[in-house]
């Protein structure tokens, strides 16, 4: 095969390579169902070992643009469609109003010191009775509310941060700024609210026509995966819609 794009000098990263490859697709030189030259042609062009080669030809096969037959060959495979607010992305509320094109707009109903629950403890893995930080907001989107909500963290964690700092915007932000606490990951359990709920009854904007609302119940980490942050968002489900993609085992 006639290849363009690279002189023959070496690439080292695997991310590199898996960069060329993927011009070389968008420059349609493989188009959809073409098997991909072998391991070592490929290798040998790009000037780079068969395991640099095999990681980049792995990340775009979990990108889901490869599909590796093992005996068979590489495939060039048609991507799947990109999926909006999938699950398994953790991000904070307020980038998924911006993200569906909204202004964010937050009003706090309270932010103070309490004791924690048996349901609090439980989760964040301490006493109940320890003092944690408890953070109640409402979350505007073009100046509707479209979210409630009640986050849980240990005070030993946060110290007096939100004492020091006047809280507002980002709560991820605000961790990583004012107490050093990065969340990297989160347990997530998406429930249907009780329709009596207060919460619920909050971000209700038709009296005559309910609105509906999912519950986020979430457990973040940390990155030395310490339990930090316990969080309970109301959200509307006529704004919110969430998706996970799931795959064959």
């Amino acid at each position: 095969m006639n290849y363009t794009g690279i002189g023959g000098h070496r690439l080292v990263s695997y991310q590199n390579i898996k960069l060329e490859i993927e011009k070389m697709i968008d420059s349609k030189l493989w188009k959809v169902g073409q098997r991909l030259p072998s391991e070592y042609e490929l290798a040998k062009y790009f000037n780079v070992s068969r395991e640099t080669l095999r990681a980049a030809i792995k990340l775009l096969e979990q990108e889901g643009k490869l599909l590796v037959k093992h005996g068979v060959g590489t495939f060039v495979i048609k991507p799947l469609p990109v999926i909006p607010s999938r699950l398994e992305f953790l991000q904070s509320i307020g980038t998924m109003i911006k993200l569906s094109g909204l202004t964010e707009e937050n009003n706090k109903e309270m932010i103070g010191e309490v004791s924690c629950t048996e349901e609090w403890a439980k989760a964040l893995n301490i006493q109940a009775g320890d003092q944690v930080v408890k953070l109640e907001r409402i979350r505007y989107a073009d100046g509707e509310a479209v979210t409630y909500s009640i986050n849980i963290m240990p005070k030993k964690l946060v110290g007096d941060a939100f004492e020091r700092v006047d809280f507002n915007g980002s709560l991820f932000r605000f961790l990583e700024e004012e107490c050093s606490m990065v969340i990297a990951r989160a347990d997530t359990e998406l429930l249907v609210p009780y329709k009596k709920d207060n919460h619920v009854q909050r971000l209700q904007v038709d009296k005559e026509e309910e609105t509906p609302v999912i519950l986020l119940k979430q457990l973040h980490y940390d990155e030395q995966n310490r339990e930090v942050l316990y969080s309970f968002d109301y959200l509307r489900n006529d704004v919110f819609h969430f998706w996970i993609r799931r795959e064959r085992k």
